[in-house]
């Protein structure tokens, strides 16, 4: 028998966290609880509006679980099950399978990595920093004031309207910094991106490393006919979820951004990245906005990533949880967090 209880964080921003289709300036997270034979795991969920997940969805997806046997589920394979009859939101999904796999864990005397039967982690994980979109003005002022030249690669957000303008801000406060660009599918097509390509190919100092998912997931075609053109990796997120064709995703893209609240749980996203450097792409663990705890759960798989943005938490005013901790642009386990 295990014993599930739910309870949400309302989490205020550092700042406007702005994509190219909506901002927001606090996030509802929820953490559940599973506590079995003594032992106690937890997990985060954090809804994702582009999956119309909401918290309160969540919240009633949960009690459907308890109304309909989550007590009984006392191994994985048994929440597998519960779930393939009653699907939940992915970020739900998630939650259950992490708190679970935790106090597994626990109840084994293992680390959660181990019980999950992947590399252990390295002590210390660069992590890319994510820059919201913002007015070009502000780019030097946010930059200076969050210390941002200590990540070794900046994500910027940026959307198809003030594009180039934000990376000509970017590339003039910190020339020559990787950069991965997220244009969370605000360009309608091929044509549309690769002229924005050309125009930012001379700004001064500007040094594209990665284009994540440029184009709606939709756009297969386009990305196939992108791929070899765009002339900078390109990078698949939404357009992976829980499943994937990779066959045809390795024609569309050179690598994945993996999160684990989009593969709705541990197992499917271990296998994800798998499959990501199976079929020849580069494989990146990523995160929504979540606490140390959804944060801390990515470190236990990160061995498996080449590239991490893992940084959701830096985003939180006041994380609530300490269970990583950020460094010279590098993510730590804490005391608390050698001991979840």
């Amino acid at each position: 028998m295990t014993t599930w209880t739910l309870a949400t964080h309302e989490l205020p921003l550092s700042y406007l966290w702005k994509l190219s289709r909506n901002a927001s300036a606090a996030k509802i997270n929820l953490v559940l609880h599973a506590t079995q034979a003594g032992a106690t795991g937890r997990g985060e969920a954090a809804p994702n509006v582009r999956y119309d997940e909401t918290p309160a969805l969540l919240q009633a997806q949960f009690a459907d679980l308890l109304a309909h046997g989550l007590a009984q589920a006392d191994t994985l394979d048994d929440l597998t099950t519960l779930l393939a009859a009653r699907p939940v939101a992915h970020a739900l999904r998630f939650a259950l399978e992490a708190a679970l796999t935790h106090c597994l864990a626990a109840q084994a005397g293992q680390p959660v990595w181990q019980w999950l039967g992947v590399p252990e982690p390295s002590a210390r994980v660069a992590t890319a920093f994510s820059l919201p979109i913002m007015e070009p003005g502000e780019v030097a002022g946010f930059i200076a004031r969050h210390h941002a030249e200590r990540f070794r690669l900046l994500k910027i957000k940026v959307n198809r309207e003030g594009g180039l303008d934000l990376l000509r801000a970017v590339a003039a406060a910190v020339p020559g910094r990787a950069l991965l660009v997220d244009g969370n599918e605000a360009w309608p097509d091929a044509d549309s991106l690769l002229q924005f390509l050309e125009q930012a190919a001379p700004i001064p100092g500007l040094r594209l490393q990665l284009l994540e998912q440029p184009l709606p997931a939709a756009c297969a075609a386009d990305y196939r006919y992108l791929r070899p053109r765009a002339g900078v990796p390109l990078l698949a997120d939404e357009s992976v979820t829980d499943e994937a064709d990779f066959e045809e995703i390795a024609r569309q893209f050179h690598g994945v951004n993996v999160k684990l609240m989009k593969a709705g749980g541990y197992r499917r996203g271990i296998e994800l990245l798998r499959q990501t450097r199976a079929h020849g792409l580069l494989p990146m663990l990523g995160c929504m906005v979540e606490t140390s705890l959804g944060i801390w759960s990515a470190l236990q798989i990160s061995a498996l990533a080449e590239v991490h943005d893992l940084d959701g938490l830096l985003i939180v005013r006041h994380e609530p949880f300490g269970l990583v901790r950020e460094e010279a642009g590098e993510l730590l386990q804490t005391e608390k967090g050698r001991r979840p």
